[in-house]
């Protein structure tokens, strides 16, 4: 599993950037990356399938959202509600598979 990396003053890297933009796959795989690579561990939960991210106002977190949105897909099939605040929340659908299963 890839872990996310950071610079020196602790923001993440273009790779970490690069890694959310062109992630295709398990969306849930997703969401627990940029929570790995999120400033704030208490300003961010799982409930289920719901993702809640609060940025905090650091830039670094802002910029983990602004890679995300740059994912057109997980963006299109994710997001569900930002605020003002800097706060979004996220649903990762269920597939068929997980539907029939």
């Amino acid at each position: 599993m890839m872990h996310p990396t950071f610079d020196h003053d602790g923001y993440p890297t273009e790779e970490t950037l690069q890694a959310i933009r062109g992630w295709e796959a398990d969306m849930h795989a997703l969401f627990a990356f940029i929570g790995e690579a999120w400033r704030y561990p208490d300003y961010w939960h799982r409930e289920g399938d719901t993702y809640r991210f609060s940025t905090g106002g650091w830039s670094g977190n802002e910029s983990l959202i602004e890679a995300l949105e740059a994912n057109f897909v997980a963006w299109a099939i994710c997001w569900l509600s930002s605020a003002r605040g800097g706060h979004y929340v996220f649903s990762v659908p269920m597939t068929r598979k997980a539907k029939e299963g």
